[in-house]
């Protein structure tokens, strides 16, 4: 029976190794694995690991590794069919029944991997032989030694079109052009996909060549051939599917906790060289979705290691648009950008494996890279260039499909867009008290234009939606050396709420004026109207010390700016129910308990009030 690996990795997903595991070994949690003494040797320290995320155990003494399938056929001796059987009842499975056309296409592949491991061997030997004299010149060049050529598997394709045909004759034409080897044109021979390249293998998980990559040698004789050529895609290999070098990385992951995505496999090779064993590459293509999965069953955060220049840039915004709609808790990206013009290969020649160790240790997160790209991807000079920075931001934020995690994207990145479209104003300048009383001369107090008194009035008559709103701006004009500290807050609710935004605007205007050594106040020549003469709100007493009334009126304002901002993100989750409705409700749900705690607040406010009344009164 042919099982597909789509099957297959379903049924490991769906699979909990460390219930499957359990069974039959005691397990103690260790972080987010769990550990224990490996049943394959006699050891008395555990060094068995099982870790469910990735779908694996480990023995860091006798290298057992493999997954639930793997356990239950070594350790418990069952048949393969027997063991998948067993997990896909507990995982509420189907068996693929018999399909002789699938087991057909299973002995194909497996002749196809025959094809492949064939080719391989003659490319190598081509790379040995009178033939490769100009590949080992290239491989020399580039500073791979010895031991990196034998372990890559370099190998050599020469020019002759017909040259792989007659090296593996055996095999008949049909099956070397659908393992890509050779390529069939109608009314003419076929010939060797692959012509005077240096030549590398492409391996599975398993370390089975499945597909080659060539690198031509003679740009120049060539000038309209593509530098790199990879296998097309066939019944053995999915380049979407398939990440160049897992099979060796995979082991040195485990062993350093990193995992590192270059643009190409030559960079791959370049870090093995220097000794940075657990770097990977896509195969042409920007990373997919079925790649970043293999990356994070293997390490939580992959490094993406890309190129300084703009194409670099942008293969790290393709990988991270990508990535935004599988975040998900704990796991994500983070980007490592190079010096403008170099590759890993560059940085080790020019400064040595320290340098790009350096690089590799100070990733920046998804989000910085992120904002940093958008920042800079085309001029702010107007107030429509920033609103076209704003909605490209909140784009990418919709895309993300966790709804906490997708929260916390929206709250970083409105906050910086609002740090940098909306700076705080520069510091006024310190005037020295002795200035301002030379010759007895006192600074009079700023005065309110006529068109910031009305907006006050309105304000505080009624204008303001509530008597939190009239009372803190009766607060602020009483006590107005407080407007400038709570001035990023103020700020926020003008642009919120447009019945007090000019109110508040006034205040904020007249308090830059205000010469805080002298104890200035606002002049408002015909004065506003009072607030009421009971009121909630102490800080509006004649009688109470002024150092308790400011604490009190900063209570206040953090009130009346909390209230509108939770109020305009419940509006926006009840919005989005009909797209999202489990996101909408958990997220309702969260801001209702918010604003719930905050009304509470204010009444904690009020009964703080009245207690402090009735001590008065008696």
């Amino acid at each position: 029976m042919a099982l597909s690996p789509q099957w297959l990795d379903e049924l490991r997903m769906r699979t909990s190794l460390s219930a499957v595991v359990g069974r039959t070994l005691r397990l103690t949690k260790a972080g987010r694995e769990f550990k224990a003494c490996c049943p394959f040797h006699n050891e008395k320290t555990p060094s068995f690991y099982v870790n469910d995320e990735k779908g694996f155990y480990h023995c860091f003494g006798c290298e057992a590794h493999g997954d639930a399938i793997r356990w239950l056929t070594d350790q418990r001796g069952l048949p393969f069919m027997d063991a998948v059987k067993e997990l896909a009842a507990e995982a509420g499975m189907e068996v693929p029944v018999p399909d002789p056309q699938a087991a057909r296409r299973a002995e194909q592949r497996a002749s196809l991997h025959d094809v492949t491991a064939a080719a391989q061997d003659w490319f190598e030997s081509n790379l040995r032989g009178a033939d490769g004299v100009q590949a080992r010149s290239y491989l020399g060049r580039r500073g791979f030694s010895e031991a990196t050529v034998r372990e890559f598997g370099f190998g050599y394709a020469p020019e002759d079109r017909q040259a792989l045909k007659r090296a593996l004759g055996r095999f008949e034409e049909p099956m070397l052009i659908e393992a890509g080897m050779r390529i069939m044109v109608e009314d003419k021979e076929p010939y060797d996909r692959f012509r005077s390249r240096l030549m590398l293998p492409i391996h599975d998980t398993r370390g089975r060549v499945i597909a080659f990559g060539g690198r031509i040698l003679d740009s120049e004789a060539n000038p309209n051939a593509p530098k790199y050529l990879n296998s097309p895609d066939t019944p053995l290999f999915d380049k979407g599917r398939t990440l160049y070098n897992l099979h060796r990385a995979a082991p040195a992951a485990r062993q350093s906790g990193r995992m590192i995505v270059v643009e190409g496999y030559m960079d791959a090779i370049a870090l093995a060289n220097a000794g940075i064993r657990e770097a990977v590459a896509p195969l042409g293509t920007a990373l997919t979705e079925n790649q970043i999965e293999l990356l994070w069953r293997q390490v939580e955060r992959p490094i993406l290691c890309f190129d300084g220049d703009k194409a670099g840039q942008r293969a790290a915004m393709r990988a991270i648009s990508r990535a935004l709609p599988m975040l998900r808790p704990a796991h994500s990206l983070v980007i490592v950008r190079l010096p403008t013009g170099m590759d890993p290969d560059d940085v080790i020649r020019d400064q040595g494996v320290g340098a790009i160790e350096q690089l590799l240790a100070q990733p920046a997160s998804l989000l910085d890279t992120l904002w940093d790209f958008e920042k800079a991807a085309s001029p702010l000079n107007s107030p429509e260039d920033k609103a076209g920075l704003k909605a490209r931001l909140l784009d990418h934020v919709d895309s993300i499909q966790h709804p906490d995690i997708r929260a916390l994207y929206k709250r970083e990145l409105l906050e910086r867009f609002s740090a940098y479209a909306f700076p705080p104003r520069p510091p006024r300048e310190f005037r020295p008290r002795s200035e301002w009383q030379k010759g007895g001369f006192k600074p009079p107090a700023p005065s309110l234009s006529p068109e910031a008194r009305d907006s006050l009035t309105r304000a505080m008559a009624g204008g303001a939606r509530d008597s939190l709103t009239r009372a803190v701006i009766a607060g602020l004009v009483k006590f107005p050396d407080q407007i400038l500290r709570h001035e990023d807050a103020l700020s926020d609710l003008a642009r919120r709420d447009q019945n007090v935004g000019p109110a508040l605007d006034s205040l904020l205007e007249a308090a830059e004026t205000l010469d805080l050594s002298t104890q200035s106040t606002i002049s408002l020549e015909r004065g506003l109207p009072a607030p009421p003469a009971k009121t909630l709100f102490a800080f509006l007493d004649e009688g109470i010390d002024p150092g308790d009334a400011r604490e009190d009126l900063a209570e206040a304002v953090s009130l009346l700016v909390e209230r509108p901002a939770l109020e305009s993100a419940l509006a926006e989750a009840t919005a989005r129910f009909e797209r999202d409705p489990e996101g909408s409700i958990a997220d309702q749900g969260r801001l209702r308990e918010r604003l719930l705690a905050l009304n509470e607040r204010l009444k904690r406010f009020g009964r703080r009030k009245a207690a402090a009344d009735g001590e008065s009164d008696t």
